[in-house]
């Protein structure tokens, strides 16, 4: 056993040099890539290069016959039927009805070679033949069936991974923008508007209200040079307030300062760019104006992030820099309001009013919960309890009437989603109380929404249900 073993070890070896051997010649002669056996399995796409198969493939097969057998060509009388296998592959590669015709070139070849031969015809040998190939190319119609279907589930399972492969590079992108944002903004907007509610208090300077929302802005707007001017009624320059990075001096004939100033609302360079005007030196330039119109400063923008500069930013600029600006008039502001409805705290109707501008402004809204208290309910002192629940930025306003109460909560950049989830809030803080709904307690909530709605009617409306 020993001495046997690398004798057939090497022959093993010679019979695969042999047929690296042929494959090579094959490829020489015939110019194919890769296993022969690869390239006769393979079908063609092209009819003419069908069509040649189906002609030339029998007639070598008649040609070898001739060449190898002449007194029988077709090899009727030996043991195997050899020429057969021409349209047999015919059958297999392309189905029935080339492997038909194969046959008919078969036929044809009996009679040119026997003419006048009829009586003598081989009928079992082609019948036998016939049903051969029909067989056969019912087999590859079968087959060639399944193999479309495969091929075209693999296609739609291809485009689909393709498809699920770009949208996870997506999001992943997404995800990346989104933890870049959430570092650079450690604070949520709602904190970002309380710390501007602290500021411009008389005696102040403003210089460092100032910073603080340039400080802001740059957090929430990825801002890299940027710049607080203060100017007077008539859009000239009194002096810098705050800065970050590298600025230049204020430069009041560039068209985008023009701009801003004329229409009294932000300006971005993409605008310049529309009227054909690209020589601004700022990407963003915002005018400070309160509700009344009144102006007290210029923001400039010179270098932020090419990504950041988009709708939301723009939309963020515009809100934190009209809650900045309307806190310098809180009292001019509220008076309106006041006037009607002298029961109002001054800081409830200023913070409607200034919300409300902030609506118009940069559409995003504000939203009003009005707790109708009944009897049963004062007397409990509930107002007082909720009253304590409020969030920091929120003001409430409690509206005495002749026997029952109104508590209103004005919750700043909400909508009525949020004013749902303080309501279930509420509802779990009554169920974890006495074991009762709201109703039972008798507490029912009213939303109001503070957008296009001017505040002094909805503050009517608010005191309109305590006195109803």
């Amino acid at each position: 056993m020993p001495n046997r073993h690398p004798a057939g070890l090497e022959k093993s070896r010679r019979r695969m040099r042999g047929s690296l051997d042929l494959s090579a010649l094959a490829s020489r002669l015939f110019g194919l890539r890769g296993p022969v056996l690869g390239h006769l399995t393979s079908t063609s796409v092209r009819p003419a290069a069908v069509l040649g198969e189906v002609i030339f493939l029998p007639l070598i097969a008649v040609g070898l016959g001739l060449w190898l057998n002449p007194a029988d060509p077709l090899w009727i009388e030996a043991a195997f039927p050899w020429p057969w296998f021409a349209p047999l592959i015919l059958a297999l590669r392309y189905g029935p009805l080339p492997g038909l015709a194969g046959s008919g070139l078969l036929l044809a070849a009996w009679l040119l070679l026997n003419v006048g031969q009829a009586d003598n015809f081989p009928k079992l040998f082609f019948l036998g033949g016939l049903i051969l190939i029909m067989l056969a190319g019912e087999f590859s119609s079968l087959w060639l069936a399944r193999t479309r279907r495969a091929e075209t589930v693999q296609l739609y399972l291809d485009q689909r991974l393709e498809n699920l492969t770009r949208q996870y590079y997506l999001l992943r992108l997404s995800h990346d923008r989104l933890e870049q944002d959430l570092i650079s903004r450690p604070i949520s907007m709602r904190d970002a508007l309380l710390k501007l509610r602290g500021l411009n208090e008389p005696g102040d300077d403003p210089a460092t209200g100032a910073e603080t929302l340039l400080r802001l802005l740059a957090q929430y707007c990825q801002l890299e040079s940027a710049a607080l001017h203060e100017l007077d009624e008539s859009g000239q320059v009194v002096r810098p307030l705050a800065s970050i990075g590298t600025v230049s001096a204020l430069a009041t004939d560039d068209p985008l300062v023009r701009q801003a100033l004329g229409s009294r609302r932000l300006c971005h360079v993409r605008q310049a760019v529309a009227q054909n005007d690209a020589t601004t030196r700022y990407l963003i330039v915002a005018p400070l104006t309160n509700l009344n119109g009144a102006l007290y400063g210029l923001l400039t923008v010179e270098e932020m992030p090419f990504f950041s500069l988009q709708e939301e930013a723009l939309q963020t600029i515009n809100l934190l820099l009209g809650y900045y600006t309307d806190g310098l008039a809180t009292q001019e502001l509220a008076t309106p309001i006041l006037a009607e409805l002298p029961a109002c705290p001054a800081s409830f109707a200023f913070e409607a009013q200034r919300l409300a501008h902030l609506s118009q402004v940069t559409g995003i809204p504000s939203v009003v919960v009005a707790l109708e208290i009944l009897p049963r309910a004062v007397a409990d002192d509930i107002s007082l309890q909720l009253a304590r629940m409020k969030r920091g930025l929120d003001e409430n306003w409690l509206v005495i009437g002749a026997e029952k109460q109104v508590l209103a909560t004005l919750m700043p950049l909400g909508d009525y989603s949020t004013a749902e989830g303080y309501i279930a809030r509420l509802e779990t803080w009554a169920q974890q109380k006495s074991g009762l709904s709201l109703a039972e307690l008798g507490l029912f909530p009213h939303t109001l929404l503070l957008d296009a709605t001017p505040p002094g009617s909805l503050l009517k409306r608010i005191q309109q249900l305590a006195h109803a």
